[in-house]
């Protein structure tokens, strides 16, 4: 009769398991076990001989018994706002290559499938068993969030809220880096300028900014604001709004733009109402993404440091695994202003 067992297929091998390692390096399992872990408990002679023996052999430790054993997956759960926010997904870079270093792979979910669907993705997480969670970018659920939390070590990147205990923040400090755009323009000559707001705690700051260096510089009859959800169709909207020549409204001569992809936005709408860029219209973004680095744009923009607030994020949540209990942390990353070609003097 035919056997289905691939072992007894000819030629079939079934992949080497931790006792051909232990028999091939001439040593115990437990041994075996100690050197997979990282232990200190073991001689440099017989640690080279099990990782020369897993070479050799080709192992790969199998990743879901690994779990049960240590009580750990070796996962963090990352639930993203949304995907298509092109400074979102550059943080993630910075947060993967500090988790990824200490043996930690990333899951993720967007945020934006999560109102649509409904579906409570911090509690998937917690179903999977993750070891950590990142919140990235601002969450409309936060109740969800505040009750994962309370399971797991979890940090939130990018935003300024929630405040929750035991939560550590990593964020940029975006009413400075509002100011540091709205002073550069100021600096320039312009008088007349105007702010894309965004939404939530971010857009408030950067609204608050703004307006602050206003003030500081006595242009508060210059201050003209339009709200804008953070989109290239939100930023192309509002750029109509304010300089489509309003009766008894003059035009602004600058724009800050809450972020690059409001600001791409920005320039579409002064192309279609035929102004150039910088010469009629000087125009300011945020986040220093890789739209603003595209040569035929060669966007002058606020540089929020995706890859160190990923970074900064990671830290905080192998601290938080190792010490749950502690107080929570808020780290505020330092901007800089990214100066490129489409911000000049008044013409």
């Amino acid at each position: 009769m035919e056997r289905s067992n691939a072992a007894a297929r000819p030629g079939a091998t079934q992949p080497p398991t931790i006792r051909s390692v232990a028999e091939r390096a001439g040593v115990s399992k437990s041994l075996v076990s100690l050197v997979l872990r990282g232990s200190p408990q073991v001689s440099d002679a017989k640690r080279a001989a099990v990782l020369e023996a897993v070479k050799e052999l080709d192992y790969r430790p199998n990743a879901a018994a690994r779990s049960l054993v240590a009580r750990r997956t070796h996962t963090v759960g990352v639930l993203l706002n949304d995907m298509r926010n092109p400074w979102f997904v550059e943080l993630l870079d910075g947060l993967n290559s500090v988790l990824h270093a200490h043996g930690l792979r990333m899951l993720m979910a967007d945020g934006r499938l999560n109102r649509h669907t409904g579906e409570d993705f911090t509690r998937t997480f917690a179903e999977l068993r993750v070891d950590g969670l990142v919140a990235v970018g601002t969450l409309p659920d936060t109740g969800a969030l505040a009750e994962a939390a309370g399971r797991l070590p979890t940090v939130v990147a990018g935003t300024h809220d929630p405040e929750l205990p035991r939560v550590d923040t990593v964020a940029n400090d975006d009413e400075r880096g509002a100011r540091l755009a709205t002073e550069h323009l100021i600096g320039l000559g312009h008088r007349r300028i105007a702010h894309i707001m965004g939404q939530g705690s971010v857009g408030e700051l950067r609204r608050r900014g703004y307006e602050a260096a206003m003030r500081a510089h006595g242009l508060d009859d210059g201050v003209l604001m339009a709200p804008s959800d953070a989109t290239e169709e939100g930023g192309y909207r509002a750029a109509v709004r304010l300089l489509g020549g309003r009766r008894g409204v003059q035009r602004p001569t600058a724009v800050f733009a809450f972020n690059d992809i409001a600001a791409v936005g920005v320039l579409s709408a002064a192309q279609e109402l035929g102004l150039d860029v910088p010469r009629d219209l000087s125009l300011i973004g945020c986040d220093n993404t890789y739209l603003a680095r595209i040569r035929h744009l060669w966007l002058t923009t606020v540089n929020n440091a995706s890859h160190e607030v990923g970074r900064r994020a990671a830290r905080c949540l192998l601290d938080r695994m190792e010490r749950p209990d502690r107080p929570a942390e808020r780290q505020l990353v330092e901007p800089t202003l990214e100066v490129r070609g489409t911000a000049a003097a008044p013409h």
